[in-house]
């Protein structure tokens, strides 16, 4: 009976350490950049080279990203000059952090749109719209088409950190 009662402490005690040392429920603060979206692109395609990109235009932006500016405090979108590459960057600072899947959803659209633009046209070109990345940063949703788009993304991320 004593042996059964020490091993029902040493479980008790064992699952109270370990409920102990479980992660907090503290969400991950995030740095929050003081460039502008169009500053953190420019320096991104000055370190990672990339095809001829252009601005998009205010107005093709609900066209092809299905998505209401004035949900965006600011952005900047780079997009192909030619339409033989799937190139594209996209850096959406969100007003509301409410909107994000919002935004989020526009994005996935947009990529969705580019694959079917590409499947039976150029392969390659293809392949790079179906590994885009996705990425949320606090207000931020950065979109990225790209045959380096894992460089490109960690390229974002020392802007979420802290100087």
């Amino acid at each position: 009976m004593r042996k059964k009662n020490v091993v029902m402490i040493m479980v008790i005690v064992l699952g109270i350490m370990l409920t102990a040392c479980g992660g907090s429920n503290k969400k991950e603060e995030v740095y929050q950049p003081t460039q502008s979206t169009k500053e953190m692109i420019d320096t991104v395609l000055a370190q990672i080279e990339q095809p001829s990109l252009m601005e998009m235009p205010e107005d093709m932006i609900l066209q092809f990203y299905h998505l209401d500016t004035a949900l965006l405090d600011q952005y900047t979108i780079m997009m192909p000059m030619m339409n033989v590459k799937t190139n594209e960057i996209a850096v959406l600072k969100v007003k509301d952090a409410k909107d994000i899947p919002t935004v989020e959803t526009a994005v996935k659209q947009r990529a969705t749109d580019i694959q079917k633009q590409f499947e039976t046209y150029l392969p390659d070109q293809y392949e790079h719209a179906k590994n885009y990345k996705l990425v949320t940063k606090g207000n931020y949703v950065i979109f990225i088409i790209s045959e380096n788009a894992a460089d490109i993304e960690t390229a974002f991320e020392k802007f979420f950190v802290k100087p």
